[in-house]
């Protein structure tokens, strides 16, 4: 099986196939920043695009990548330079524990790539899928607007 991972081809054991999408990245490439959190696709901390659509990767097959393009929260700088929504989120001291900011901040890029300049109604819609037990809802709106004034 082969797909594309953070822009660049790869092969997979076809035994991998039937691993979730997590497991595949975590373990087989060592790529930690989604978290397992419900392991029912509710809590949103591991997020990542596929094909550019937010997905909860615990609830996807590995198999069923093939052909696609996966990026995760290790393959959104570019150039040395953050994505504008990982440099808002450092400005404005978004994370507590940090558990589910890969998740949230996956959800943030993909709301941006749909709607470059979402409403609070367009960001709370799209956020209500990563919980964050710290509360830091109201900092992460305000990230995900500065961001969309960089994007």
């Amino acid at each position: 099986m082969s797909f594309i991972l953070n822009g660049e081809g790869r092969e997979v054991p076809a035994d991998w196939a039937d691993e979730s999408l997590l497991f595949l990245l975590r373990e087989h490439f060592g790529l930690t920043g989604a978290k397992f959190g419900c392991g029912v696709g509710i809590c949103g901390a591991c997020t990542v695009l596929v094909d550019g659509a937010a997905t909860q990767s615990c609830m996807m097959r590995a198999g069923d990548v093939a052909g696609l393009s996966v990026r995760t929260v290790e393959g959104l700088a570019e150039g040395g330079a953050l994505h504008p929504v990982q440099q808002a989120w450092l400005d404005l001291g978004v994370p507590q524990c940090g558990y589910c900011q890969a998740g949230q901040i996956m959800l943030a890029v993909a709301l941006l790539d749909a709607t470059p300049r979402p409403t609070d109604a367009d960001i709370d819609a799209t956020m209500e899928v990563g919980l964050c037990r710290c509360g830091t809802y109201r900092r992460i709106r305000a990230a995900i607007a500065r961001a969309a004034e960089a994007v």
